[in-house]
């Protein structure tokens, strides 16, 4: 517990001393760097040095070191101790009692040094290396290029067993200032149909007249698929199924899509249980499994559901629609925004790490990462509004570009103000959504409602009277706050 004592007591005095300045000296910086940390710096600060790929060698360095110091000193110190005074029982059982010692203080400085291993082997799993040379290098006195606003593309993707390749289920793009952390969480339904891509995308060559796909359909959760399986649009695999997701997404919207995270269902239930469940404010009973809900039924009620249960919560459709889902899978975002606490992530440090490998995909770049946690930490203290386009704001078989792209500057500009910030530029529009933008108005108004009941495309995608209600909570053209909305 104090070293240096055993070799006073065994007559070492002046090594003895020395060991216990040395002890003491170290505990006053530890001390006086902690009292630094904490007053001078923030809970972002901490957080970007945490995840530095430097920081975390140093850290596994700093534990090995501490571990075999330890080792050696309690080891001397037994030495010392002369233990050859004692008789045959007495060496037996003070030397397995210094074993024990020697393993008991390894075993924190062993964990630690595993945890930085583990953390660092994660990050470089998931974030990939920053080698596209047409990428801007990320600066460390301004990561996000002069932007305001940054935009990810959160996708749910699905690629179970009975499913030939990935379909994007769940599509939500979160634009978040970076100065102030607010949010606006924008859901775009899976069976948005004929969306356009911008110029430069060779499915705008392809389907000028909006995505159609192998089916006709045209729905957006094929875009991803459908890019994977034709190599003709792919240009020499330099344009993935990401890409194009991408540039529907952000011309649908007016923005540039900055980055893209997909979380595999099947490993997002594995990371909940990893952080043990999330509270729900579950409004009436959910039934899943088939057609039916044979599989099971969610309880109404404020309730800690498990990793399974939440992919159900979001992933059901049984006596609700689309448009239900996505308003549910805008709360479980809400839910483990606010929950997942920095104590919470180190209590389940290694299990999270162990789902997390299975879990994303991302083209965020490795060093990116020590800034996207300041700002991750900004978003949990900060305002969080989401916007969904369904009907009857937005019919899915023939939408109104026009208002999508209104509705998403206006949730913007409103998202901005209410953290008190001005904003010159609502959003960071890509040049061609802006040009359809323009063209889109141009165009009647009234032409999207006399089309939409003119198709009967159109007319299948508007809701029945329950879907109405059900969708409700999200029915309004204004972004509203997630807490208001998923009553947390």
């Amino acid at each position: 517990m104090l070293p240096g004592i055993a070799h006073l007591r065994a007559g070492k005095r002046r090594l003895g001393y020395i060991l216990m300045g040395i002890y003491g000296t170290l505990l006053l910086v530890a001390l006086v760097v902690g009292l630094v940390a904490l007053t001078r710096g923030s809970l972002e600060d901490l957080g970007s040095f945490a995840v530095k790929e430097s920081t975390l060698v140093g850290v596994m360095v700093i534990a090995v070191l501490g571990a075999l110091a330890w080792f050696a000193l309690l080891v001397h110190s037994y030495v010392s101790l002369r233990p050859g005074r004692l008789d045959r029982n007495g060496q037996l059982v003070s030397g397995a009692v210094a074993g024990l010692l020697c393993v008991a203080v390894t075993v924190p400085f062993a964990f630690t040094a595993t945890s930085a291993q583990t953390a660092r082997d994660v990050a470089n799993d998931i974030f990939p290396s920053d080698d596209d040379p047409s990428a801007a290098p990320v600066q460390a006195h301004d990561p996000w290029n002069g932007k305001r606003r940054v935009n990810f593309l959160l996708i749910g993707g699905d690629s179970a067993g009975n499913r030939e390749g990935v379909r994007t289920d769940s599509m939500t793009v979160a634009s978040v200032d970076t100065r102030t952390g607010n949010t606006v969480l924008f859901s775009l339904p899976r069976n948005l149909q004929y969306v356009r891509f911008p110029k430069s995308s060779p499915l705008a060559q392809k389907f000028p007249n909006g995505f159609l796909g192998d089916s006709g359909q045209g729905l957006l959760n094929e875009v991803w698929y459908y890019t994977e399986h034709h190599p003709e649009v792919q240009r020499g695999g330099r344009y993935r199924g990401w890409h194009a997701l991408k540039d529907a997404i952000g011309h649908t919207l007016g923005l540039k899509i900055d980055y893209y995270a997909m979380v595999d269902m099947y490993g997002f239930a594995a990371l909940i249980d990893a952080i043990g469940g999330l509270r729900i404010n579950v409004e009436s009973d959910i039934k899943y499994g088939g057609l039916y809900g044979t599989a099971g039924t969610i309880k109404a009620g404020y309730r800690r559901l498990s990793g399974e249960e939440v992919l159900w919560y979001g992933r059901s459709r049984v006596g609700s629609d689309d448009f239900s889902r996505m308003a549910r899978q805008r709360c479980v975002i809400g839910a483990l925004a606010q929950q997942a606490t920095p104590s919470v992530v180190l209590a389940n440090f290694n299990r999270i790490a162990r789902a997390a490998k299975r879990l994303f995909k991302t083209d965020i770049p490795r060093d990116l990462l020590e800034h996207l946690v300041p700002l991750g930490v900004k978003v949990k203290n900060a305002k969080i509004t989401s916007l969904q386009f369904v009907p009857p704001v937005i019919y899915t078989g023939n939408p109104d570009w026009a208002k999508i792209r209104r509705l998403t500057r206006r949730a913007i500009v409103q998202s901005a103000r209410s953290g008190g910030a001005t904003l010159a530029a609502p959003a960071t529009p890509s040049p061609s959504a802006a040009a359809s933008g323009a063209q889109a108005t141009a165009s009647a108004p009234g032409t999207a409602t006399a089309s939409a009941s003119a198709s009967p495309t159109a007319t299948a995608s508007r809701p029945t009277a329950a879907a109405s209600r059900q969708a409700r909570p999200t029915s309004n053209d204004d972004a509203r706050s997630l807490s208001e909305v998923c009553k947390f």
